[in-house]
């Protein structure tokens, strides 16, 4: 069943479900690791949420997909998925200080460290979005994260295959998404797609060439829904 109907049917439980029953086909000495990390990721999003669900149920499709579809039972990457989200939105609560003043991003990135090591830490960075100057507006920030994307993700095989699922995540499931964040967000996403396309078709990504067809394919579906999208809002 598709990730975005299993969330339709059954909700963040069965995603959740769903986790749990892919992790017990790992070997066993990586299932404590990744469940732990879902179980911590799960607890740091718990009171976040996106325009209609969950905040939690996109970081399990996210995992989901890389594990499912990617075929990538790295438990380090699978870490770094349910994480991926962490720095960038619940810096305060993944460091365990209090909720004010500037982001604690660093202090997030140590304790994530010090829970699953390194090389999660430094996926999960490659990932994190920019902290945004105020003031700029909206085509500049796209501008700027697009920069950040190709400079982040440059030299970060495996963070590729993270934010691919991010952005399939969010650009496929566009339709999922109500109100005015809509034709924000397809702009947005739109002008994300050559460097994702370039970033996937690198040999050194480290996708079969299956994997990497078939996400050829959910960016061109996601394109034509950003297409769509805004057609109906030019007229």
């Amino acid at each position: 069943m598709p990730l975005h109907a299993i969330t339709e049917v059954f909700g963040e439980a069965g995603l959740t479900q769903r986790l749990s029953y892919e992790i017990g086909r790992l070997p066993a000495d990586s299932r404590y690791a990744v469940a732990d990390a879902a179980e911590w990721a799960l607890r740091l999003h718990a009171d976040q949420r996106r325009t209609r669900e969950p905040y939690a149920n996109h970081v399990l499709r996210v995992t989901l997909r890389i594990l499912c579809h990617y075929k990538v039972t790295d438990p380090e990457v699978l870490i770094a998925a349910l994480l991926h989200d962490v720095v960038e939105d619940q810096p305060w609560a993944a460091a365990g200080v209090a909720n004010h003043g500037p982001p604690p991003r660093a202090a997030a990135l140590a304790v994530i460290t010090s829970r699953y090591g390194a090389r999660v830490a430094r996926l999960v960075a490659a990932v994190t979005n920019p902290v945004r100057p105020g003031g700029t507006d909206w085509q500049s920030l796209n501008l700027q994260y697009v920069e950040h994307l190709a400079t982040s993700l440059d030299a970060e095989p495996w963070a590729r295959v993270l934010k691919l699922s991010d952005f399939t995540d969010n650009g496929v499931g566009i339709i999922h998404t109500v109100g005015p964040k809509v034709r924000h967000s397809a702009r947005k996403y739109n002008g994300f797609l050559p460097v994702l396309r370039e970033l996937l078709d690198r040999p050194d990504t480290p996708l079969t060439e299956g994997v990497k067809r078939h996400i050829n394919g959910q960016l061109d579906l996601a394109e034509r829904r950003f297409a769509a999208i805004l057609d109906a809002d030019r007229r």
